[in-house]
């Protein structure tokens, strides 16, 4: 008997299985429950999902973010993140292109869905959003507050539609 790629103390495969051989130097070392194997490797990539945290800002400053949307390649489980930084310079698309290496390499995709500004005041425990990116549009400060506030969860976030 065959053991079923989800649950090894199944000794046969479900209806819906279609085998397939894995072969080492020409050898069969084990059989594969191909839609089995596919929803394996989507549990894991949506893991990677869990990976990546909801927000990342500078600790102090006023500087530009943007609202990220994580996405499994081929897949419809998604997460948007928030990262904020100085370092942006003038542009949000420098945040951008700093954020998507490490997540392409977790094998997920990446879409800015829009930018604006934070100011952090950690000593008083404050942050406020505001503003808006002339390259991606405004963010919905709504969603990144949410965002911001799993991640810093003894502060008073607010958000408006401010330019300044």
């Amino acid at each position: 008997m065959v053991e079923h790629a989800l649950n090894p103390m199944r000794q046969s495969f479900h209806e819906h299985c279609a085998v397939g051989m894995v072969y080492v130097v020409g050898r069969a070392v084990t059989r594969l429950c191909v839609p089995c194997t596919v929803r394996i490797f989507t549990v894991a990539m949506a893991d990677a999902l869990g990976k990546v945290p909801d927000a990342e800002v500078d600790p102090e400053g006023t500087f530009k973010y943007i609202l990220v949307r994580i996405k499994v390649k081929d897949g419809t489980e998604y997460k948007d993140i928030v990262r904020g930084t100085k370092s942006a310079g003038q542009y949000h698309n420098h945040i951008f292109e700093k954020v998507t290496p490490p997540i392409t390499a977790l094998g997920l995709e990446c879409n800015c869905l829009g930018g604006g500004k934070i100011e952090h005041n950690s000593k008083d425990k404050k942050l406020r959003v505001f503003g808006e990116s002339t390259g991606y549009g405004k963010a919905d400060h709504s969603v990144s507050v949410e965002k911001l506030k799993s991640v810093f969860k003894d502060y008073e976030i607010t958000w408006s539609d401010d330019k300044e």
